[in-house]
C-alpha cells in the first residue's frame, strides 16, 4: 500500500484540511500523483483553497525493504521478490568502474542462476579452474607453489570472476524489471522500530513501513547505527591497488596469488587475455603506483608477476582502496537484519567478501521462508534468531583465518612463517586435507543456503 498525504490551505471555516490518497501497489502510484496534482490545481481555480503546501508526504508499506543498491542488496531484493514477497529497494544501482573485479564462487553462482540473472552476467566473467599460491616473501621457510584444481572436487571451475560494475549493473537491470519490487532511490536516513515491524525514513521525507528491514548500506551503514548495534573498526597498514591488465599469454584459466611481505598480489583471470589486478602494498607504494604512467606501471606489474603472463599492458581504470576490517556484536534488531558490508568487512584475500555477502542474503531468505511456512512474520524473532545462529560461526570463521593470514604475511616473524610454510606444504602433499581445504573454501561444509546447494529443493 502507498499513502500520499498532502495538505490543502485556504480560507473560511475550515481553512486547513490535510487530505491523503491510497493506492494498493506501487503500480498505481503514479496515477495517484497525477490525481492529487488535478484536486489541488482545481481546489485552487474554483474552491475556497488559495494555497497548498509545496510538498508531497509519501508512506509507503511493504513486506520487506532492502535498503543499500550495491551487488548484496540487489540480490537480496531480487531473492524475496522471487519469492513473492512485496519488496521496496531503497538506494541507487550505480558503481564507478576502478579495477575491482569479485570471484564469484560455486555457490554464489547458483545462488544468481536462482535468481535467474546469471545468463546475463556470464559471457563478461571468467572461470577460475585453478588457484595457485605462490611465497614470495623471502621467508627462510619459504614452501614450493600450491596448485589448486576444481576438478579434484568435482568442479569444472571454483568460480567466475567478473567486473564489480558490471555484476551491479546486470542486477540492477534485473531489479529494474522484476515483479514485486518497487525502487526508490533517495537514501536512508533513519530506522525505528513499530509494533508491526520497522520504519524506515528517507531523505526526501518518504517514510516506508515494512515486517522486515534488509540493512545492505555498507560498512558505513546508518541503518546499523540507528539500531544501536556495535561495530568493531580496525585497519591495516596497507592499500591494494586495482586495475584491469591484457597480457601476452593466456591465463589458462588460472588465479595466482603471490603472498609479499607488504601482502598478496594477486592476478585473477577475466575474458581472453585480460586479468584483474588486486596489489596489496604499503600506503606510500600504492600511491607511488597509482601515480605511474599506463607504460612504467604495465612493467612493475609484470616483473611483479615474474613475467608469468609476458608483456602486459593496462587495460582498465585504475583504483586505490585503504585496507580495513570491521565486525559487528550482532546480526539483528527488531525487525532488521544486516547483511554483506554493513556486518562484516576485512581484505581481499581468498575471494570471500562479496561470496560471504551473498550468503548472508540466500540464508536470511531461507529463515524468513521457513519461519513463514510456521506462520511467522519475516521480520518476527523465529526468523531472525534462525538468522542469526546461522551467520555467526561462518562469518567469524572467514573473518578471523583472513585477518590472520594477513597479519602473518606482515610480521616477519620466523615462528608464523614456519606455520604459514608448513600448512602450505600440507595442502600441497596431502590430498585428502587439500580437498577439504578447497571444499570448505568455496562454502561451509554444513548449513549452506538452499538456494546455493547443487542439487535439493529451494
Amino acid at each position: 500500500m502507498v499513502v500520499l498525504s498532502f495538505t490543502v490551505r485556504g480560507r473560511g471555516i475550515n481553512p486547513c484540511a490535510d487530505l491523503s490518497v491510497e493506492t494498493p501497489d506501487h503500480a498505481h502510484l503514479h496515477r495517484a500523483e497525477r490525481l492529487v496534482e488535478y484536486v489541488l490545481n482545481v481546489a485552487t481555480v474554483t474552491g475556497p483553497c488559495l494555497l497548498h503546501s509545496p510538498e508531497t508526504r509519501v508512506q509507503h508499506s511493504s513486506e520487506i525493504v532492502v535498503v543499500g543498491a550495491g551487488a548484496a542488496g540487489l540480490a537480496a531484493a531480487l531473492a524475496f521478490a522471487r519469492d513473492g514477497f512485496e519488496t521496496i529497494l531503497v538506494g541507487e544501482a550505480s558503481m564507478a568502474r576502478d579495477g575491482r573485479t569479485v570471484a564469484l564462487l560455486a555457490g554464489s553462482v547458483r545462488f544468481l542462476e536462482a535468481l535467474g540473472v546469471w545468463p546475463e552476467i556470464e559471457p563478461d566473467a571468467a572461470p577460475l579452474e585453478t588457484m595457485r599460491l605462490i611465497d614470495d616473501t623471502g621467508s627462510l621457510f619459504r614452501p614450493p607453489p600450491v596448485a589448486f584444481r576444481s576438478t579434484e572436487i568435482g568442479l569444472t571451475a571454483f568460480g567466475w570472476n567478473v567486473e564489480n560494475a558490471t555484476l551491479v549493473g546486470r542486477l540492477g537491470s534485473a531489479a529494474a524489471r522484476a515483479e514485486n519490487l518497487a525502487c526508490l532511490t533517495s537514501p536512508a536516513v533513519s530506522y525505528e522500530p513499530t509494533a508491526s515491524g520497522a520504519r524506515v525514513a528517507l531523505a526526501d521525507g518518504t517514510k516506508i513501513d515494512a515486517a522486515l528491514v534488509v540493512a545492505a548500506d555498507g560498512r558505513r551503514s546508518k541503518l546499523r547505527e540507528a539500531a544501536g548495534i556495535q561495530a568493531r573498526h580496525w585497519s591495516y597498514p596497507q592499500k591494494a591497488l586495482t586495475t584491469i591488465l591484457a597480457h601476452d599469454h593466456s591465463h589458462r584459466q588460472a588465479s595466482t596469488e603471490f603472498h609479499t611481505r607488504r601482502g598478496p598480489f594477486t592476478l585473477v583471470p577475466l575474458p581472453g587475455r585480460r586479468s584483474s589486478l588486486v596489489w596489496v602494498t604499503s600506503p606510500e607504494e600504492a600511491g607511488r603506483l597509482a601515480e605511474l604512467p599506463d607504460e612504467k606501471l604495465a612493467l612493475a606489474v609484470e616483473k611483479q608477476a615474474q613475467s608469468m603472463l609476458g608483456k602486459m599492458q593496462i587495460d582498465g581504470p585504475r583504483g586505490v582502496v585503504p585496507m580495513t576490517g570491521l565486525s559487528v556484536d550482532q546480526f539483528t534488531a527488531p525487525a532488521l537484519a544486516l547483511v554483506g558490508e554493513a556486518a562484516h568487512v576485512f581484505p581481499p584475500i581468498g575471494a570471500q567478501g562479496l561470496n560471504l555477502g551473498f550468503r548472508d542474503v540466500a540464508a536470511l531468505r531461507d529463515a524468513v521462508m521457513d519461519a513463514g511456512a510456521a506462520g511467522h512474520a519475516p521480520g518476527s524473532e523465529p526468523a531472525l534468531s534462525t538468522y542469526r545462529r546461522g551467520r555467526t560461526v561462518d562469518v567469524a570463521l572467514r573473518t578471523n583465518a583472513v585477518d590472520s593470514l594477513n597479519r602473518t604475511l606482515l610480521s616477519g616473524l620466523l615462528p608464523l612463517d614456519l606455520a604459514r610454510g608448513a600448512g602450505l606444504l600440507m595442502l600441497a602433499g596431502v590430498g585428502p586435507l587439500r580437498r577439504a581445504a578447497m571444499r570448505e573454501g568455496i562454502g561451509p561444509s554444513r548449513g549452506l543456503p538452499r538456494l546455493m546447494r547443487p542439487v535439493g529443493p529451494a
